[in-house]
């Protein structure tokens, strides 16, 4: 399922964005290690980071507007 960011705003999305890198640079460690229990997960995490950067981009086009 995917996740849906569409109602975050600017700050919680850059945010989020930082959660995802972490997570998926666990993910690579464990995975190097052999520790990982679903190697999948590198895959979904990695298309959720895309997700968020695609809203990120527009914010910054200004095709979304930011909250004031």
């Amino acid at each position: 399922m995917k996740n849906s960011y569409n109602d975050l705003t600017l700050d919680e999305l850059a945010a989020k964005k930082e959660t995802l890198h972490k997570e998926y640079f666990d993910l690579r460690m464990g995975r190097v290690l052999g520790h990982v229990e679903n190697p999948l997960a590198v895959r979904t995490i990695r298309r959720n980071i895309a997700r968020v950067n695609t809203r990120i981009r527009e914010y910054e086009l200004g095709i979304r507007k930011a909250a004031k």
